[in-house]
C-alpha cells in the first residue's frame, strides 16, 4: 500500500503512562535436523512505554520477535526475565487479571482467531461472559451496540450468522467488535490488516483510527508494513532480531531514519512517485538466519560496518525522543 494514500494523523499525547515494558527477554532453543541446538532470542532487553490514547507501532520483518512481545504483554507467553507494568502495577500472577480484563488482542487471521462453530453474537459476548461483565440482557445489548459501531448492519441479523457466512473484511470487523465489547483501555493488534485486500485494508485502518480516537484507546500495533504504520501510529519502535534498534515519533523516524535497518525497511516500501522509480536505493539487505550473539546484530547485513560494531550498541538519544542503537548513525 503506497504511503502517498494517507496523511500523518495529528498526534494527541497525554502524560499518563498505561503500559511499560522493561528489559523483556525471551529465548527459545531450536533443535536442528542432526540434533544441533540453536538459541533464538525472540526478545532481548526490550524496553518501551505507551501513554493513554497513544498508538505505538512495533515494526520489523518476520521473525524479529514482534508477536512474541505481544503475547508476553498479555501473559499467554511468560518472559524469561524483565517486567511489565500496566497502569503502574506490575503484571504478575496476581496482576495479570487486571491487564487481561482491560487489554484485548486482534490477530492477523480473523478466521483462525474466532470459533467457526459459534454464532457472531456469542463470539462478541464471550469476553464479557469470561470477565463477568453485565447481565445476559446487558451483554446482548452491548453486542448489538458494538456491531453497529463497526458498521455491521443489520446487527440483529449479523448476530445469528456464523463466521463462514461473512467476508474476510466483515470477519475482521467482528474481531474488532469483540475487542471493543469489554471497553478496553488498550488493544494489541498483530498484523490486523495484512491478510485483507488493499481497498478493505484502507477501510479497516480508518475504522481502527476512528475507534482509537473515539474511545481514547491505547494501541500496540504490530506490523512489517511501514505504509500502514505511518498512517496509524504516533510513535514507532523498529525491532530487529529481538532488539529495538530505533525508536521515536513516527514523523521523525520515517523522515530522518538513523539506523541502517530502518533505512532499509523504508527503501523496501513501493515508490508511489514515477519520477523517483529509478532512484538508487540507499541500502539493500539480504536474508540471514544466524543468531548474532556478540556485537551488533545487523553487522553482517550492514554497508556501514566499522570495527566498533564488534560491540553491541545501546539505544542512545540522538535528538529529542529519538533513540537509535548504532555506532555509525549514517544520515
Amino acid at each position: 500500500m503506497p504511503c502517498v494514500m494517507f496523511e500523518i494523523p495529528v498526534i494527541t499525547t497525554t502524560l499518563m503512562e498505561i503500559l511499560r515494558v522493561e528489559q523483556l527477554c525471551k529465548k527459545y532453543t531450536k533443535t536442528g535436523l542432526f540434533g544441533s541446538k540453536d538459541v533464538v532470542r525472540a526478545a532481548d532487553g526490550v524496553t518501551f512505554s505507551v501513554n493513554q490514547g497513544e498508538v505505538l507501532v512495533i515494526a520489523g520483518e518476520s521473525g524479529s520477535g514482534k508477536s512474541t512481545i505481544a503475547k508476553m504483554i498479555l501473559q499467554s507467553v511468560i518472559q524469561d526475565s524483565g517486567s511489565i507494568y500496566f497502569e503502574g502495577d506490575i503484571v504478575d500472577e496476581k496482576g495479570k487479571k487486571k491487564l487481561q480484563s482491560s487489554c484485548q488482542m486482534i490477530h492477523q487471521d480473523p478466521y483462525d482467531s474466532i470459533n467457526p462453530r459459534m454464532k457472531i453474537g456469542d463470539i462478541i459476548s464471550e469476553p464479557l461472559e469470561i470477565h463477568g461483565m453485565g447481565t445476559k440482557k446487558e451483554r446482548h445489548d452491548r453486542t448489538l451496540e458494538v456491531l453497529r459501531e463497526v458498521r455491521l448492519e443489520p446487527a440483529e441479523e449479523i448476530i445469528k450468522k456464523y463466521p463462514h457466512m461473512l467476508s474476510g473484511g466483515q470477519r475482521q470487523r467482528v474481531v474488532l467488535a469483540r475487542a471493543l465489547a469489554p471497553r478496553p483501555k488498550m488493544i494489541l493488534a498483530d498484523e490486523p490488516v495484512s491478510m485483507l485486500d488493499v481497498s478493505v485494508r484502507a477501510e479497516m485502518l480508518e475504522m481502527f483510527q476512528e475507534m482509537q480516537k473515539k474511545h481514547d484507546i491505547s494501541f500496540v500495533y504490530i506490523t512489517h508494513d511501514l505504509a500502514t504504520a505511518r498512517y496509524f501510529g504516533h510513535k514507532i519502535a523498529i525491532l530487529y532480531l529481538g532488539r529495538i534498534v530505533e525508536t521515536g515519533p513516527m514523523d521523525t523516524v520515517l523522515h530522518s531514519p538513523r539506523h541502517p535497518y530502518t533505512q532499509a525497511l523504508i527503501d523496501a516500501v513501493s515508490e508511489p512517485d514515477p519520477a523517483n522509480l529509478h532512484r538508487q536505493k540507499k541500502i539493500r539487505i539480504t536474508q540471514q538466519d544466524a543468531d548474532i550473539i556478540h556485537g551488533c546484530r545487523f553487522a553482517d547485513r550492514c554497508p556501514h560496518l566499522v570495527d566498533k560494531c564488534k560491540t553491541d550498541p545501546e539505544l542512545e538519544e540522538i535528538e529529542k525522543d529519538h533513540h537509535t542503537a548504532c555506532h555509525v548513525n549514517p544520515d
